[in-house]
């Protein structure tokens, strides 16, 4: 094992693009079977109705908060590990795995506490209306187990931050699988309805912390030594991880909000019905942006380490090299969703209680695979932010690129072009490209500015 651990530090301190294809490839594979099983949760649940599909549709941006807690306190271990690991500094490596997890508690449980309190009204402010039982009875047990979903997020972010994306894979894939078994069986033959569908994944989850659990202290073979000896309470470091978990966990609140207002403007538009459909194109939309998503996470941790060890050659070349692999597979999917997008409405419309939502989702879906190319460059550079300790600048880019222009340009196709919900669609993917192109543009500054910095820093001056 210590030869293993010795290849995972070799690697993501090496070469940029050999290490971002070994992270990302593994990271991909996990996302596949997360997205999978979401799809399989609407798949199964759109077989109770469109008001129950439509439930899991006003739940999703709540749910994707629970899941962003946990993934931005990760990307804040994750990064402040990797700069230390950059940095030859071990024993603060450790301390901030560490950190990353006491962290991960204290959040937990101030947030259960909040969510749970206020759950009717957020529902109720969201438009919920008729949907409100359904959702309520799959979201109490959802947000009852936060800490399951919160610590999951920041253990397999401190396998990928040390390079082992073979376990964080594991421990990922263990969560999906067990969750496409359950769904049915919770569902409909224990008879729970969508409250099974809630149950299923929590205890996929559960299984996944322990499996993590187990590796961190049990058989205690991870390069990092995250033993409660080696933790060493710094302020400092707290507010290091916070610095990038915060935007982090707020980026993925804008997410919340973005679909939460265009859910509000297709409730307007066309009814409840509407949101059922854009949940269902959203999957698929979500499906595809996977192997994005891979590379932005291995974009992270070689841009933490490059940042850490002071090496501007290999920030710039995983910046650059992740966004063209990114527009090349995006192009691919996106093709790939637009010529069948019919058969893969059908996914969502083989009950008669859904059966009229397929063409709908079908010209959804047609639309909304432009999405998938107008994200590589923005989210990269995010990413490259995040992996360099700079969240704010990433919470920024988000914000300008969802909350304010793809929101923005929706409402301007929809309501003032008079497009109706294809001009949602089409002003969602072109504010996505617009912001995106503003965050390029600034990445490129940075790294600039740090290639600058670095050379006249550290390159030796002739007497």
């Amino acid at each position: 094992m210590a030869n293993n651990k010795n290849k995972n530090i070799e690697m993501i301190t090496g070469d940029p693009k050999k290490a971002i294809v070994k992270l990302a490839i593994p990271m991909m594979v996990s996302m596949l079977l997360i997205m999978l099983y979401n799809i399989a949760d609407s798949i199964w649940v759109a077989g109770l109705g469109a008001d129950a599909l439509a439930a899991v549709g006003f739940i999703t941006p709540l749910f994707m908060v629970l899941v962003g807690l946990g993934n931005g306190i990760g990307a804040g271990a994750n990064s402040l590990i990797a700069r230390y690991i950059g940095a030859e500094n071990y024993k603060q490596a450790n301390n901030a795995g560490l950190h990353g997890i006491v962290l991960s508690i204290i959040v937990s449980v101030i947030f259960t506490i909040l969510i749970e309190a206020f759950m009717v009204p957020i529902l109720q402010f969201m438009g919920a209306g008729e949907t409100i039982q359904y959702a309520m009875d799959y979201s109490y047990i959802i947000f009852g187990f936060l800490l399951v979903f919160v610590y999951s997020g920041v253990a397999s972010a401190i396998f990928r931050s040390e390079g082992d994306m073979r376990r964080a894979t594991i421990a990922i894939a263990v969560t999906a699988i067990m969750n496409i078994i359950l769904d049915p069986i919770f569902i409909y033959i224990l008879n729970l309805g969508i409250a099974g569908a809630a149950w299923a994944t929590v205890l996929s989850a559960i299984l996944s912390c322990v499996v993590m659990s187990y590796w961190i202290w049990g058989k205690k073979d991870l390069y990092l030594d995250l033993s409660p000896k080696n933790f060493n309470y710094q302020s400092s470091m707290m507010l290091d991880t916070l610095q990038v978990a915060i935007p982090s966990t707020l980026e993925t609140i804008v997410f919340s909000a973005l679909a939460i207002i265009i859910n509000s403007m297709l409730v307007m538009a066309s009814g409840t019905t509407a949101v059922a459909v854009y949940t269902a194109s959203m999957r698929i939309v979500q499906l595809a942006m996977i192997p994005l998503i891979g590379l932005g996470t291995a974009v992270l941790t070689v841009s933490g380490v490059a940042y850490g060890a002071h090496n501007h050659v290999n920030l710039k070349t995983a910046h650059s090299y992740s966004i063209k692999l990114g527009f090349a597979i995006s192009i691919l999917l996106g093709a790939v969703m637009f010529i069948f997008s019919s058969p893969i409405a059908t996914m969502f419309s083989y009950t008669e209680a859904s059966a009229a939502l397929s063409p709908q989702i079908a010209t959804a879906i047609s639309v909304l695979s432009l999405f998938v190319l107008a994200i590589p460059h923005g989210m990269m550079s995010s990413m490259m932010f995040q992996g360099v300790g700079k969240g704010t600048y990433s919470l920024l880019i988000t914000l300008l690129r969802s909350l304010i222009l793809e929101s923005v340009f929706a409402y301007i196709f929809c309501f003032i072009f008079g497009w109706g919900l294809p001009g949602i669609y089409g002003g969602v993917v072109f504010g996505c490209f617009v912001g995106g192109t503003v965050g390029y543009i600034w990445a490129k500054f940075f790294i600039r500015k740090f290639t600058q910095i670095s050379i006249k820093k550290y390159t030796p001056q002739e007497n």
